[in-house]
């Protein structure tokens, strides 16, 4: 137990199999997947923190963890087309951004998987990497074909409805949208209630899924406050990785193969860190190049989310409902307020004539704006609109050499400006749900915008009132071209034994929120070092 608790592991050996970057989404999979061979040792670093924040399990109160210490506290570099809030939230405890994030459960449309498979990612189309959605499953309610029931992530509907999200779904049919009670199965079009990773209305992190039911086993070693530094490598090959432990700095060898798991930011920093990525940037801090790979930290892409927010009337926002009463009844894992993550209904809709969606919405009754940051009176309903798959592309660099300093991060945010279209067809698309009953009934006055936008005051909304929906990815992107970084086995090209398993090596961003299809890839991912040994 001491290992999980990140306290200073003794240990008679600092040699292992696979030492592994990361105890987020995809590290965790990893570090059980493959130390579920007794023959096999494996090192999982970590920079933060044990998870052991109570705040972390309830669900209302993931925003709260941003700027803690499980929170890595990134800031956006200043944009030329976006002036929203530089806020950039990433997990840093065990259990990654899955310990904070929104717990949505969406694993994207089939089409992202097959776009994929075509630019020469062979093995990743939809229909294999389907049954790895399923192996790491075990639904409360949904089944086979698209549903797992023995995996071990938990996702289950929502043990909370407040009444204002029950009536935005019937708004949202009466607007003309179909009900969808399964955005993960043969459609995702439509709107509905969101499944979250949760467990009886208590979040379910991967660390909870993953590591802590195989903690004890003697060849797996985790390490807490743990952050790497520096790959090491023997002539081209990775053979360890250096790191800090208690601010003393130490290293431990990897016979077989290093991963980086830490996600879409500080993976590909660790990469240049350690000479591999673009040789300009490289040189300019001083470090020596070992493999120029110009797509360490390119390709950044990420939604965006932008807010409507009513006023409403005859009803509750639910921070009114923050008792003390309904804590108790959320710890005796009895559901109510405390269950809900604020946007607990949305859905997808096309506004282009596709049959892909184009638009995701994340509605509820809470003022959501700059990340709850924004205060307003109270009481309100927000309805936020992102664009599924932003053509806007940003890039990560390096500030410095030194490894505990924070990356220089330019999301790209609307640089494309078709991706600023897609969203004022979105913007539009809501405030029309907002004027059909039964929501409308409820809805006061508009409080952001303060007034029915025109087409320069949407545009001028969006540039102002955007933010991240949390969603990096593709910084280390995977394919065949002299752009990626990975191939289709998650191997970095020019090096021998070291791969990326998480966020950054998806080469495109998927159609929602990303968590689920981040475990998938280490599912996957564990999948493809087995069969290396």
């Amino acid at each position: 137990m001491s290992g999980y608790q990140g306290k200073n592991v003794s240990s008679s050996r600092d040699t292992f199999d696979y030492v592994i970057v990361g105890a987020g989404s995809a590290g965790c999979v990893l570090a059980n997947r493959l130390s579920a061979d007794p023959s096999v040792r494996v090192l999982l670093l970590e920079a933060g923190p044990p998870d052991t924040l109570t705040s972390i399990r309830v669900p209302v109160l993931w925003t709260g963890l941003f700027g803690s210490e499980v929170d890595w506290d990134y800031r956006l570099e200043p944009q030329p087309h976006y002036a929203g809030s530089d806020l950039y939230p990433r997990g840093k405890t065990l259990g990654g951004s899955s310990a904070i994030n929104a717990m949505i459960y969406i694993r994207g449309h089939r089409t992202d998987f097959d776009g994929w498979s075509e630019k020469g990612c062979s093995g990743w189309d939809y229909e294999t990497v389907l049954p790895y959605f399923i192996k790491a499953e075990s639904n409360s309610r949904l089944e086979a074909p698209f549903h797992g029931k023995e995996g071990p992530l938990h996702v289950e509907d929502k043990l909370f409805a407040h009444e204002l999200s029950q009536s935005w779904i019937g708004s949202a049919v009466e607007w003309g949208l179909p009900i969808n009670d399964d955005f993960n199965g043969t459609n995702q079009f439509g709107a509905g209630a969101y499944q979250v990773t949760c467990h009886e209305g208590w979040r379910w992190t991967t660390a909870d899924a993953y590591l802590k039911p195989v903690h004890h086993r003697p060849n797996l070693t985790v390490r807490a406050n743990s952050p790497a530094t520096e790959i090491l490598f023997d002539d081209q090959r990775a053979c360890g990785v250096a790191y800090l432990h208690s601010g003393v700095e130490t290293s431990a060898r990897a016979d077989a193969e290093v991963i980086l798991s830490a996600g879409a930011i500080n993976s590909p920093q660790l990469l240049m860190l350690s000479g591999i990525g673009p040789a300009e940037q490289l040189r300019a801090h001083d470090i020596a190049v070992k493999v120029n790979l110009p797509g360490v930290g390119a390709n950044l892409n990420d939604h965006t989310m932008t807010p409507i927010v009513w006023s409403t009337k005859d009803s509750t926002d639910l921070l009114q409902l923050a008792t003390p009463e309904n804590m108790a009844r959320w710890q005796r894992r009895g559901g109510g307020p405390f269950c809900s993550i604020g946007g607990d209904v949305g859905g997808f809709l096309c506004t282009n004539g596709s049959d892909v969606p184009d638009i995701q919405l994340t509605c509820g009754p809470i003022s959501f704006v700059y990340h709850r940051r924004f205060e307003m009176p109270l009481e309100n309903f927000t309805m936020l609109v992102s664009a599924t798959h932003p053509r806007s592309r940003g890039r990560l660099t390096l500030r410095c050499n030194d490894p505990l300093s924070a990356p220089r991060i330019d999301a790209g945010y609307f640089s494309e400006p078709s991706d600023l279209e897609v969203v004022k067809q979105g913007l539009r698309a809501v405030l029309e749900i907002a004027d059909h009953q039964p929501l409308k009934a409820n809805l006061g006055a508009l409080r952001l915008p303060d007034s029915a936008p025109d087409d320069a005051a949407l545009t001028e909304h969006i540039r102002r009132w955007s933010q991240t929906q949390y969603h990096p990815v593709g910084t280390c992107a995977m394919g065949v071209d002299e752009d990626s970084v990975v191939d289709p086995e998650l191997r970095v090209r020019g090096v021998d034994n070291l791969r990326v398993m998480d966020a950054s090596v998806m080469p495109s961003i998927i159609g929602g929120n990303t968590n689920a299809t981040t475990i998938m890839i280490g599912e996957k991912g564990a999948d493809l070092v087995r069969a290396n040994r």
